[in-house]
């Protein structure tokens, strides 16, 4: 199959590198083993001919139900499951949480025809690695999967712009919790994380070294109640410091 054959009827849309990547994962040298998991058979096997095709995937398995795609993670035990969030018996969101909850290592990649933000926003809640269009191009499709498990999370890029489109003031008094308030540098790093910029963006963004960017990104984590990148951002959005508007 060429590159840039659909995975599904409708208009392009081009996505590039249009992508926020966060957090770190070890690149594995091996195939890459994916289980796809969604009910429609036609756009199963259009991936499996697309991902098969590759030097660098393998299909080790499919579900067409919730239930199915849990059995199939404790069989074959996949580096990705790209997951559909309408599946019959248990949707995507609920799999999800479960697949995380017993195997925190398996990254799931949402595949959906939603793309609205609280969509995106539940399914990030759930664990989701990461969230991506079913109108997205094979070829971005392709990129989009590398990435993720090359970098361990990823939210689109035409998502984040509108998640990024009523970003307002940040309020250290929303900040507050337990552990402590939020400095204000810690704040300035956190505006530039909800942008998708990278250690060293940040620290040239802010005159500081990408080690002073690590320790108050660890600082945030502690004190926002999160593990990584992307719950942070998810995070800053419940918290009303971006808003949906």
């Amino acid at each position: 199959m060429g590159g840039r054959k659909r995975l599904h009827m409708g208009e392009e849309r081009k996505n590039g590198n249009g992508a926020v990547a966060v957090a770190t994962k070890a690149v594995k040298k091996d195939k890459v083993r994916l289980l796809l998991a969604d009910d429609h058979s036609l756009f199963r096997a259009g991936l499996k001919d697309l991902l098969d095709g590759t030097s660098h995937f393998s299909i080790v398995g499919e579900a067409a139900t919730g239930p199915e795609a849990l059995e199939m993670v404790e069989k074959k035990m996949p580096d990705i499951v790209l997951m559909d969030i309408r599946l019959p018996g248990m949707d995507g969101i609920a799999c999800t949480r479960q697949i995380k909850k017993t195997h925190p290592e398996v990254t799931v990649l949402v595949l959906s025809m939603y793309d609205d933000e609280s969509h995106v926003l539940e399914a990030f809640n759930a664990g989701a690695n990461g969230y991506l269009s079913k109108l997205l191009s094979a070829q971005d499709l392709v990129r989009a999967i590398e990435t993720v498990h090359q970098e361990g999370y990823l939210i689109p890029g035409n998502i984040m712009t509108r998640l990024m489109g009523g970003i307002r003031k940040l309020d250290l008094s929303a900040m507050e919790d337990a552990n402590g308030v939020v400095t204000k540098s810690e704040l300035r790093v956190l505006s530039s994380l909800v942008q998708g910029r990278s250690n060293k963006q940040i620290a040239d963004e802010i005159f500081v070294s990408e080690k002073t960017v690590k320790n108050h990104l660890n600082h945030l984590f502690k004190k926002l109640g999160v593990k990584n990148r992307t719950e942070a951002v998810v995070k800053a959005i419940e918290r009303g410091l971006v808003s949906m508007q």
